[in-house]
């Protein structure tokens, strides 16, 4: 007969719960002034309710009363070098993260609502109303809140999007060698997410001094929990991770505020990633003014039972129970709140001239100019001032022939010899004697404790690596072993690395340098294999840099690591064996942002490429020598960073255009790079710009459906020959 032997969880999973003997004994000061901000933030959300019901904030507002008690009972025993980030409903987290960081302790009595508690007020409703001087100068309203300042890291209308990124803070604090903490805050909703779930694994397997905090308000939008998971205790989720995981009421300040310190004891100890469910509940819908019995899903008696253990109400009873402050004083601190925030809705709203009694707009003077609009996008390069710049042609050092990946290698090793703030990390580089290609050789052997081999998660760790750019202390440089992972990490480079600078403002800076190789021509078939340009530049966030010779490689691998904007680094697997002119041992100088090269000149026709097809073109002209053309290299590839005036005066020089690409015809670069060039170039065009690209299919194992698949040298000869005849 089989033997069943019952397992038990590596780490321990509670039920916290407190006794009225635990209200008793709890701090004064902390009663006080949790009450103090609760009363803030739930005032505070009303009146953002008020304005939406007027129309008067644009978007939506997600409302967080009802789970107060979970934020302030969470963020109190915090500090302010502590991080949070947390989800699109997360007024409550950022405020109580903000006004603790502003607050001096209660000391007896309630808190005092300064100056600095009033401006967090004020900055908050203005950036939720999308007003200039909000937080994020109105760019992030009511679901894109931070104040790098207060450690509040940001807020996030990508479902559990933000997760990734606080396990990047937590990592950064543990490598600066701070006992600081990050804690995410996700719902329900977010908890069955690939990328929640990948970071799970990922912070305890680094042990990462991370809090993940599950607010369970019982309803995505309009699904409750149950109908979503078989397991809808959902700190269940954290035993297979092997992290410590509570379960407590949420409704509950005391309780949370136990939880936390608790796993605050265990992450500051240095034993890793902890868990915390919170069960509460929002009192309205999931967007606006209105109840969730107004939509049906969800009735009033349900609302009612909820309603009734109202975490303000609850610790405002226990205050008085406790003769902590009276029912006077707890008033007059709520009528002083209601005051400043009618005083701050004052300031940013007018009358609407011959407008219904009482109606109100936007001042026109609290919108940010129009012009504001793409300031941000990305940085103004001012960092790269200074530095050292050269061209292969003039260049003063030693220059040998060497393999492209070992050049590769170097330059990577050389920097963080220089830099001791660059990590590397992705699948298996910290093995194989240098990664799957050997990019990472001189790394490991120089620098193994800063390179890093991540589990087969690319969510995760792209997220992670953008959350150390956020936090600013280090400069991640992630791998991604193929570019055609870039889809399973989508969120995280187009939604977040992508469009966090902007997104906040335009001030927080993201140096955050991906590296990806092209794997066309190898056999590895349709998920190995994309040509991912068409799609990277469609990011205006991102950087892309097209390396096609060892020199080359060298500096923009070094101005990809200045820059201080999100750098992809693309690499094709044919030039990795290629050998060409590099450095012998100076590795540290840079090619500039926006420079492309002329790697041939010519009068009949401009060649335009990037990449390993650069090569292909020189082949093909040298067949087809009754043709003579500029090839133009592009090495910037991003909209932002193109050489128009190298485009430019070659084409009014020949007056015809070719651009020559690997890729598929439907993600292709060159069909967005030809339409641009007839836009500021029609009038010097004699003929409609030619293309040489793949086909539609992508490429497959079989190695002759391959070679039909992709653009070759004959292709490009093909199409060479055809303009030469004509």
């Amino acid at each position: 007969m089989p033997a069943h032997n019952t397992l038990t969880a590596a780490s321990p999973w509670v039920e916290l719960t407190v006794t009225p003997d635990d209200w008793d004994a709890a701090d004064p000061d902390l009663l006080l002034g949790a009450l103090s901000q609760m009363l803030w933030i739930r005032t505070f959300e009303e009146y953002v309710l008020e304005l939406a019901g007027q129309g008067l904030v644009h978007g939506p507002a997600h409302s967080s009363i009802g789970q107060e008690g979970g934020a302030v009972g969470s963020v109190f025993p915090l500090r302010s070098d502590d991080v949070v980030n947390g989800s699109h409903r997360g007024h409550h987290q950022f405020l109580a993260k903000a006004l603790g960081h502003v607050v001096q302790p209660a000391q007896g009595s309630l808190l005092k609502l300064t100056d600095r508690v009033r401006m967090v007020l004020d900055r908050t409703l203005a950036e939720i109303c999308g007003l200039t001087r909000g937080f994020c100068h109105g760019r992030g309203g009511s679901m894109h809140l931070r104040w790098r300042e207060a450690g509040a890291m940001g807020t996030n209308a990508i479902v559990g999007g933000g997760v990734p990124q606080a396990a990047g803070f937590a990592w950064a604090h543990r490598r600066a060698g701070s006992d600081a903490v990050a804690v995410t805050y996700f719902g329900d909703g977010a908890v069955n997410i690939g990328s929640v779930l990948e970071t799970f694994n990922l912070a305890a397997a680094w042990k990462l001094p991370i809090c993940f905090f599950i607010e369970n308000n019982q309803y995505a939008v309009s699904t409750h929990v149950s109908e979503s998971t078989a397991e809808p205790r959902l700190s269940a989720r954290g035993l297979g991770f092997n992290i410590p995981s509570w379960r407590v009421d949420g409704m509950d300040l005391i309780a949370v505020h136990t939880a936390m310190t608790e796993a605050l004891a265990h992450m500051r100890a240095g034993n890793g990633p902890t868990l915390i469910e919170a069960d509460l509940y929002r009192f309205f819908h999931q967007n606006g003014p209105y109840p969730g019995s107004a939509f049906g899903y969800r009735d009033k008696a349900e609302e009612k039972a909820w309603r009734d253990r109202d975490p303000l109400t609850a610790l405002r009873a226990h205050v008085l129970r406790r003769g902590l402050a009276t029912e006077g004083a707890i008033e007059a601190a709520r009528q002083e709140v209601v005051t400043v925030m009618g005083e701050i809705g004052d300031a940013i709203l007018e009358p609407v001239p011959d407008g219904k009694p009482g109606q109100r707009r936007i001042r026109a003077n609290e919108w940010p100019d129009q012009g504001f609009v793409d300031v941000g996008v990305r940085g103004d390069l001012s960092e790269l001032e200074g530095g050292r710049y050269e061209e292969e042609a003039t260049f003063g050092g030693g220059l040998g022939e060497r393999r492209f990946i070992e050049v590769v290698s170097d330059v990577i090793g050389r920097r963080m010899e220089t830099d001791e703030g660059i990590v590397v990390m992705g699948e298996d580089v910290h093995r194989l004697k240098g990664g799957t290609n050997g990019a990472t050789k001189r790394a490991i052997e120089q620098f193994p404790d800063r390179v890093l081999g991540t589990p087969i998660s690319e969510n995760a760790f792209a997220g992670l690596g953008g959350g150390i750019a956020l936090d600013g202390r280090f400069k991640p440089i992630v791998e991604f072993m193929y570019a055609d992972f870039m889809w399973v990490a989508a969120d995280q480079l187009f939604n977040q690395i992508a469009k966090a600078r902007h997104m906040f403002g335009g001030e927080s800076p993201v140096p955050f340098v991906l590296r990806s190789k092209l794997a066309a021509g190898t056999g590895y078939g349709s998920q190995h294999s994309m040509d991912p340009a068409g799609i990277l530049t469609t990011a205006p966030g991102l950087r892309v840099a097209a390396p096609s010779t060892p020199f080359d490689y060298v500096g923009l691998m070094n101005t990809a690591l200045a820059c201080e904007d999100p750098v992809v680094v693309l690499e094709h697997v044919d030039l990795y064996a290629s050998t060409g002119a590099a450095p012998t041992d100076d590795l540290d100088y840079r090619i500039p942002v926006g420079k492309a090269a002329v790697r041939r000149t010519g009068s009949d026709l401009t060649v335009i490429s990037y990449l390993s097809m650069v090569a292909r073109c020189l082949e093909a002209l040298d067949a087809v020598p009754d043709l003579t053309a500029d090839v133009i290299d592009l090495r910037w590839l991003d909209r932002a960073s193109l050489d128009w005036a190298t485009i430019e005066d070659s084409v009014k020089k020949t007056n015809n255009v070719l651009i020559v690409e690997q890729g598929a015809v439907g993600t292709s670069y060159g069909g967005w790079l030809a339409d641009e060039i007839q836009r500021r170039l029609f009038d010097w065009l004699d003929a409609p710009i030619h293309r040489v690209t793949g086909g539609e299919a992508s490429p497959s194992i079989s190695k002759v459906l391959e070679q039909a698949a992709i653009a070759t040298t004959d292709d490009v000869i093909a199409a060479l020959r055809e303009l030469a005849a004509a």
